[in-house]
């Protein structure tokens, strides 16, 4: 279906955009508050206050300029192979975001790009009339894209009165979530009808969007699976996994892990390894999804009376660990070293009702995966993972008490590796053949006539 941009948008409703507008003055202290609190752990966030009011831009301001927001770690990096495809066409891009990982994960992409001035970061202010407004008066943008599930309010109407061609790229739209904005009736199926365009990822998705009402849809497929692995950090972690096969020993990553899980995975962790039923113990790595969460998860680890070190403690790659049963993985950006070095994944955010994180990483890498029940946020990705043999299922209830299905499936896939290098192949196979997302989103915006107002 053509995007063609059309002015003919749901109805903002006046009198829930009024409440909306209100309970964000109400509640604006207390998001500075929130900050305040998180700048216990890191200062920088208290960096950039005025740019969450859409003020404080010091630098001189390029207009004209594409506009990308990516909220957090995973929609600015899945928004990567976007980005240097327009930085690649002479273009000048606006990157924003709402946390700060996302602003941290950004500068660690393409820092030299933001030292030249071809990109300008700054934080998307807060969905209030007046700071929206000075921030698209500040850089009028040639047109915007936003990242997978955001959709602000005040942003998105504001843009479509302006005429200003806001899309909706990489979307996904879980079906708990299209129940959610059908809870809000007109209002909800307001908001994404006031979008130009949205690319969706799934068939899935776009049929959920059309259920709000919305026209304007292609299926272009996922960003993810176009996002290039840092090459150092996989050497990194082939080096770290042949000292470890050196030894006959395994490693299993536990990746992108949420609160209450760290619990069900450790003591899965700790019967395996009291079945005795390897030579060589394999060694667990868990990366928990929030820093601010390391030190909780590292307290978690001793508690269970596990052998375990940090990976900050290490100036290179993790050595000597053959006394170790977790290697705690308290370091940001290097999740690709991390699946490089292992012979098997636990997605983190799919054994509790989370949702599940981005497996095509993982897949990237050459790792097979374990997934849990909760996968409706990568919902055709995991079916595709599953149906390929990249990815297999946890049968079973995963209870903190007796999480036996986790043990007894991690037990037999390490012990059987015919089948995980069937698997591994098989997530390579998986992840190159549905590569392609960018160049159809590029071809699809580049039908729009941008130059309406």
């Amino acid at each position: 279906m053509s995007l063609t941009r059309t002015s003919e948008y749901g109805a903002r409703p006046r009198i829930w955009f009024a409440v909306y507008q209100l309970l964000w003055h109400l509640l604006l202290p207390l998001a500075f508050i929130r900050l305040a609190w998180r700048s216990r752990h890191a200062f920088a966030y208290l960096h950039h206050i005025p740019e969450r009011l859409g003020f404080g831009y010091n630098q001189p301001i390029k207009q004209d300029v594409v506009w990308i927001h990516a909220v957090s770690v995973g929609e600015t990096r899945a928004a990567q192979p976007l980005i240097e495809a327009y930085l690649a066409r002479g273009e000048s891009i606006l990157l924003t975001h709402m946390t700060l990982n996302g602003r941290r994960t950004g500068k660690q992409l393409f820092a030299q790009e933001i030292a030249s001035g071809q990109i300008r970061q700054v934080y998307l202010p807060y969905d209030l009339c007046w700071s929206v407004e000075h921030f698209l008066n500040t850089f009028k943008p040639k047109f915007g894209l936003f990242m997978e599930t955001e959709a602000w309010p005040t942003v998105v109407f504001r843009c479509a009165d302006k005429g200003l061609p806001l899309f909706l790229v990489n979307a996904r739209l879980s079906e708990r979530s299209a129940r959610r904005v059908n809870q809000f009736g007109k209002a909800g199926r307001a908001l994404f009808q006031a979008f130009a365009g949205i690319l969706a990822q799934t068939e899935f998705d776009a049929q959920r969007y059309r259920s709000l009402g919305v026209r304007n849809i292609q299926v272009v497929g996922n960003l993810k699976f176009d996002v290039p692995l840092d090459a150092n950090l996989v050497k990194q972690g082939k080096e770290w996994q042949e000292s470890l096969h050196a030894k006959q020993r395994l490693m299993v990553c536990a990746a992108s892990t949420r609160d209450g899980e760290e619990a069900i995975i450790l003591k899965a962790w700790k019967d395996l390894l009291l079945s005795h039923a390897f030579d060589v113990p394999p060694l667990l790595c868990l990366v928990p999804r929030h820093p601010e969460r390391f030190s909780e998860v590292a307290e978690q680890i001793h508690a269970a009376d596990l052998k375990f070190r940090k990976r900050t403690e290490w100036q290179g790659i993790p050595k000597d660990t053959i006394d170790l049963d977790v290697v705690l993985g308290d370091s940001m950006g290097e999740m690709p070293m991390y699946y490089s070095a292992s012979d098997l994944v636990v997605m983190g955010g799919s054994l509790l009702r989370f949702g599940g994180q981005n497996l095509i990483e993982a897949c990237a890498a050459g790792c097979p995966v374990l997934l849990g029940e909760h996968t409706y946020n990568f919902q055709q990705a995991s079916i595709d993972a599953l149906e390929s043999g990249a990815a297999k299922r946890i049968n079973g209830e995963l209870l903190l008490g007796e999480p036996i299905a986790l043990m007894e499936t991690l037990k037999a896939l390490l012990l059987n590796p015919s089948e995980l290098a069937q698997m591994a192949l098989a997530a390579k196979t998986y992840s190159i053949e549905h590569q392609g997302a960018t160049k159809r989103i590029l071809a699809a915006l580049d039908q729009q006539n941008f130059s309406l107002t």
